[in-house]
């Protein structure tokens, strides 16, 4: 069976430090003015002295069926064999079709290169190296997990089948390969 690699982001554990998104800048030299990820926070809610703030990692979904893979003209948008979402920079000619595509609203163009860009999971850089992607290693909170889910013994594998996610936009059909695990604030009690 092939590698399938997936990320899950705990709700529950981010705190919205933001050190996810320096890394990610470091790892891929991404230029001020653009991001492949950000983690926006919203709030506060509650009142004094019982405010909260809500978490929301933003980045590319890596969807199984990924629209700006279909749209690409050149084929610089592809899916590798384990299944991330990729760009081919000497094949992008910055037509942003990929950009118009996106339901997650993630694409960018570098404004150094003029190519599209987005997360890979450091596929470049990090996992070639046979390490993690540099968001999972700086967060101080172990709100991400990365692995191949379908190693079954993997920690991503378990985590999986063992805690309640969900995935953004799963009406529209892309098979995103982030999961999240719902914060536990709100209305609903066990």
């Amino acid at each position: 069976m092939s590698k399938k690699y997936v990320m899950v982001y705990d709700e529950n554990k981010c705190i919205g430090c933001q050190a996810c998104n320096i890394a990610c800048r470091s790892e891929n030299k991404v230029p001020e003015g653009v991001s492949r990820l950000q983690v926006r926070v919203e709030g506060p809610y509650g009142e004094m002295p019982l405010l909260h703030f809500k978490y929301n990692r933003v980045s590319c979904q890596q969807c199984e069926d990924a629209p700006c893979v279909k749209v690409c003209p050149t084929g610089a948008a592809y899916v590798t064999e384990d299944g991330i979402v990729s760009i081919k920079k000497d094949k992008c000619v910055g037509c942003q079709y990929c950009i118009a595509a996106c339901p997650y609203k993630v694409r960018f163009i570098n404004p150094e290169n003029h190519v599209a860009e987005k997360c890979n999971f450091c596929a470049d850089t990090r996992l070639a190296r046979g390490e993690q992607p540099a968001c999972v290693t700086v967060c101080p909170t172990n709100a991400l997990v990365f692995g191949d889910v379908n190693a079954p013994g993997s920690e991503v594998a378990k985590l999986l089948n063992s805690t309640a996610t969900y995935r953004e936009k799963v009406h529209l059909g892309t098979k995103p390969r982030v999961f999240r695990i719902p914060a536990r604030k709100g209305g609903i009690e066990a």
